[in-house]
């Protein structure tokens, strides 16, 4: 979905009202959202808000009564077109596990996880929904069942909610970093092989709102990570995330100057990226461990890596 971004600035007219961030972005969206056939109430917002689509300086804000100051930026996750609600669609992906309550998913490559800017229904969402009918009512329902994400390149396990009370239980534990998830990573240079930890804030670079970036003041972000084979030019780690920001693992191994390879974004330029072949970034979430949000039975999930990653791999090592 489109990001919209406003700075604010105070009226200085005396209304207090215009310095909650619902009253703000009410006024600036008036005709700039062509999500409906008149501009977005103050209620579209209230809710969208609330469903965690609003940033204030980077951190995500629920209540549509925050208050504004001069000079914040305010970045919006815009809603797709139209109803606003994404619909059923034939998309092909693996089921690792599915019951009443939830469904473990090996996303391909390629396949983007909930509508967005150029992908409105093409997304795993919309090939939920078409799965299971009854996900459309679950958590928000811009991207129903959705507790955690994967980039759109990357490949691997994802769990996600078919029941309100699995929404709900799974966000908690998402949170409470009790979900275990392990990525396979394939990174440029010589690794030292004892296992380490990037504590590094993340935020959004201003300078480029695409792209991610260390930074002190941002939110907290922690990734673990082991050398599990070292090759000439390269190293295969095993990464579990502590923390799920936006291009965690890409921004921390570029931000200690081991790129992971092939990433278009976050990797070295020109022939300082040598890609093995690959045309997206080597990153796999290749485990999922968590208890069951119901039932509470410990439950445990393993990803091959695809064949591009494979064949990439054996490339590397024999560089």
């Amino acid at each position: 979905m489109p990001l919209l971004y406003f700075e604010y600035e105070s009226a200085g007219d005396g209304d207090e009202s215009v310095t909650r961030l619902d009253a703000f972005l009410a006024r600036k969206l008036a005709g700039e959202l062509a999500t409906k056939p008149t501009p977005p109430t103050r209620g579209d917002v209230q809710t969208w808000i609330k469903n965690g689509r609003a940033k204030v300086n980077g951190t995500a804000v629920t209540r549509p009564a925050t208050r504004l100051r001069d000079g914040d930026v305010i970045e919006l996750d815009r809603p797709p077109p139209e109803s606003g609600l994404p619909a059923p669609a034939h998309i092909e992906f693996k089921i690792a596990f599915s019951d009443e309550h939830i469904a473990v998913i090996d996303k391909p490559a390629g396949l983007t996880v909930h509508p967005g800017a150029g992908h409105l229904a093409d997304t795993l969402v919309n090939g939920l929904i078409y799965r299971w009918p009854e996900i459309a009512a679950v958590g928000d329902p811009l991207r129903p069942g959705i507790v955690h994400r994967l980039d759109r390149e990357t490949s691997g396990l994802i769990v996600v909610a078919l029941s309100e009370k699995a929404f709900g239980n799974l966000s908690k534990a998402i949170r409470d970093h009790d979900v275990t998830r392990r990525y396979t990573a394939l990174v440029h240079g010589i690794v030292q092989p004892t296992p380490g930890i990037i504590d590094a804030p993340i935020s959004r670079d201003p300078r480029h709102p695409t792209r991610q970036r260390t930074e002190h003041a941002g939110r907290p972000a922690r990734t673990h990570y082991e050398v599990t084979a070292q090759y000439r030019d390269s190293a295969q780690l095993a990464i579990t995330l502590e923390t799920g920001r936006t291009h965690q693992i890409r921004v921390h191994m570029a931000a200690i100057d081991f790129p992971v390879v092939g990433d278009p974004v976050y990797g070295p330029p020109g022939s300082a990226n040598p890609t093995y072949g690959l045309k997206r970034q080597f990153l796999h979430a290749s485990g999922l461990e968590f208890a069951h949000p119901v039932t509470g039975g410990q439950l445990a999930f393993e990803s091959d890596l695809p064949q591009d990653l494979a064949t990439a791999l054996s490339l590397a090592r024999g560089a």
